[in-house]
């Protein structure tokens, strides 16, 4: 909370992905990616690590892992890391020809507009991350750890040369839990463009397990605070507070002791060779049922396979942004100005145009400095740390340890503070489609814009988009 909004801007602008500035435009592909070491993914290639939610992009249908073999037809291995950066974002073309490679397609292309817009614009997506303690239910960036161990194959085998896959046979005494633990990672295998296979399978699935109360379980540690344990859950989309330990725990703290893993067996090429195992060995305070772990755990498993990032305590960085979007992109110097605004967005549909001066936003007024919101934002915030619950407590990626939702019993209270004028809370109709913003549950928002000489009062029934993104950090 003491870093200024305007260089958090400017980093959100910035940063990530490979950029091309020309003139007063900055461009960008939509995507990040890293120079695979794994042997048997794309070595030496550009794999894609990340696609940003609405991009051009994900519109063309790039993916997560995805291997860049060939960009306009220059193969990747024969160019530098910098003339790859050059080549993704060409100051003189407007879309570049990707050839790419993954688990669904040996090889296909796509061809990715750019996307430009001014250097001085800032989007309604990036206003509401740095206006996010509004809304911490729908918009955060969390951390979490989970202690998997990932071992493969020491070949150098290529995994993009499987393409079906089968189960080992299931356990007659564990035969329900292992038929549903196999249900969870067929999904998983499916997404990834893997087919099922039961006679002459690529690979063969194998799941190990265990459970039970720990012998040597003393109890808690009595000086020692305890920390809650979230992880991602995608079946819900959201995080989740776990019974679990964290890493500094010892194992007799521990009431009960859970293991899981999931080994991929070569059957194409050397039969029975292990490809790939993934383990997780799990402290816990209280029982957990296989089932609901596996739910919860396969997903951020199979995102090891088939590239590999990390191999032990696995670290996962999860990036929610659920916010209004009529397709304004404001002047970062000048907030009310408008810069530009997004083609067959709600604000071009309403009649908002390059340089209309907004005046009002739900009767807030955007006459200030980036300054003057920032000082009023953080005071919002210290003044209303008594309206959030503290059993919701977490810290952000940005080591904010003081991240609580908001109590569902004050949300009047909060409501009243957003309707401050004192407080500037204009950018908050990012957020008007929750209850504790707008009570009324009509998310339909009302800009008092100044078009040349003309004032107009224009409604705008904004798009609510959903952006969420789980990667890994090495």
């Amino acid at each position: 909370m003491e870093k200024w909004i305007y260089a958090f801007l400017c980093f959100l602008l910035l940063c990530g992905q490979p950029v091309q500035a020309a003139g007063e435009k900055v461009c960008r592909t939509g995507f990040n990616y890293e120079i695979s070491r794994s042997v048997n993914w794309g070595y030496g290639r550009p794999v894609i690590t990340e696609v940003t939610p609405y991009s051009a992009a994900e519109q063309a249908g790039i993916q997560q892992y995805d291997i860049i073999d060939r960009i306009d037809g220059i193969d990747v291995t024969e160019i530098s890391p910098e003339e790859i950066d050059i080549l993704l974002n060409p100051a003189n073309k407007q879309s570049v020809m990707l050839t790419l490679r993954s688990t669904f397609s040996p090889n296909r292309q796509v061809l990715l507009p750019k996307e430009c817009k001014s250097i001085d614009a800032i989007s309604e997506s990036q206003l509401a991350q740095a206006y996010n303690m509004y809304s911490l239910e729908t918009t955060s960036e969390r951390d979490f750890l989970c202690p998997f161990r990932i071992n493969t194959t020491r070949d150098s085998v290529d995994f993009s040369l499987f393409r079906t896959y089968a189960f080992a046979d299931v356990d007659p005494e564990n035969e329900e839990l292992e038929h549903n633990i196999n249900r969870i990672i067929r999904a998983e295998m499916e997404k990834k463009g893997f087919s099922a296979d039961a006679d002459k399978p690529d690979l063969l699935i194998q799941t190990f397990y265990f459970f039970d109360k720990n012998p040597d379980y003393v109890g808690p540690n009595p000086i020692k605070l305890k920390q809650a344990v979230y992880r991602y859950d995608f079946t819900h989309s959201k995080m989740r507070k776990l019974p679990f330990l964290d890493q500094t725990a010892t194992e007799s703290e521990a009431e009960y002791i859970l293991q899981f893993g999931i080994r991929i067996i070569d059957q194409k090429i050397q039969r029975g060779r292990v490809l790939w195992e993934c383990e997780a060995n799990e402290l816990l305070e209280s029982a957990f049922h296989l089932e609901k772990y596996a739910q919860i755990h396969v997903p951020l498993m199979c995102m090891q396979f088939p590239y590999v990032k990390d191999r032990n305590n696995v670290r996962f960085h999860v990036k929610q942004c659920i916010y209004n979007y009529t397709g304004i992109n404001y002047d970062m110097n000048q907030l009310e100005r408008v810069v530009s605004v997004d083609k067959n967005s709600p604000a071009s549909a309403a009649g908002i145009r390059a340089k209309d001066k907004i005046e009002e936003i739900e009767g807030m007024s955007l006459a200030y400095t980036i300054d003057e919101l920032t000082s009023a934002y953080r005071q919002f915030v210290m003044n209303t740390m008594k309206f959030r619950d503290p059993d919701t407590r977490f810290t952000d990626s940005n080591g904010f340890n003081r991240c609580m939702y908001w109590d569902t019993f004050q949300y009047p209270e909060v409501n009243k503070a957003i309707r401050n004028p004192n407080n500037l809370t204009v950018f908050a109709y990012l957020y008007y489609f929750t209850p504790y913003i707008n009570p009324t549950s009509n998310n339909a928002i009302t800009f008092d814009i100044k078009q040349g000489k003309e004032r107009k009062r224009v409604i705008i029934r904004p798009t609510i988009r959903t952006g969420i993104s789980v990667t890994i950090i090495n």
